[in-house]
């Protein structure tokens, strides 16, 4: 039977090395991704992945199972971390305005449709291309399949804002990929 987080986290308190290879082992892939699809730099994920899971060492009391899972609580951890990287970074084409783009009413279907092709550099660019607060709740709901609940504890804001942020990010994703002329689907 597989160890819970919670059970795990106890014993990575009491010094438990084969607890913690467990959980890294187990929450690592998603931490990089999300960081990866948020930077858009494989040394900077690789980065946060390790900072993440220093804070996991350093303090595993401070996950409280009250405020949701524990991947959730990473997750929140990571984009803590990320945010501090792209703060250091000058402002890029990342945060570009969006106002003026004629954004298009995006279906669930179309997404996927889009991020069917996720591998594509256009794709990726397109999703590095969203302001910030954008990017990271499709890189949560979209492409690492986190729950809303989960998504707005580790954003710390509301279930609402986690959906009408997705919503946009969806039409200013689906906006950016036509204007590319990467409109595979009908929008």
């Amino acid at each position: 039977m597989e160890e819970s987080d919670s059970v795990l986290l106890r014993q990575v308190a009491s010094g438990s090395e084969e607890a913690f290879v467990t959980l890294y082992r187990r929450h690592q892939g998603r931490v990089f991704r999300f960081a990866l699809r948020m930077s858009g730099d494989e040394a900077a994920a690789e980065e946060v992945v390790q900072e993440v899971f220093l804070t996991v060492i350093r303090g595993p009391v401070r996950y409280d199972t009250a405020r949701g899972s524990f991947a959730a609580w990473l997750l929140g951890v990571a984009r803590n971390h990320v945010l501090k990287i792209l703060e250091r970074e000058p402002r890029s084409t990342r945060d570009v305005e969006t106002a003026g783009l004629d954004v298009p009413d995006a279906s669930a279907d179309v997404l996927a449709s889009l991020l069917a092709r996720e591998g594509s550099e256009a794709v990726k660019r397109a999703v590095l291309s969203l302001p910030c607060a954008y990017r990271e709740v499709l890189a949560l709901c979209d492409l690492e399949e986190v729950d809303y609940t989960d998504a707005a504890r580790a954003l710390g804001c509301s279930l609402g804002t986690i959906r009408s942020r997705l919503h946009r990010a969806r039409n200013l994703l689906a906006a950016k990929l036509i204007a590319a002329g990467h409109n595979g689907c009908t929008v």
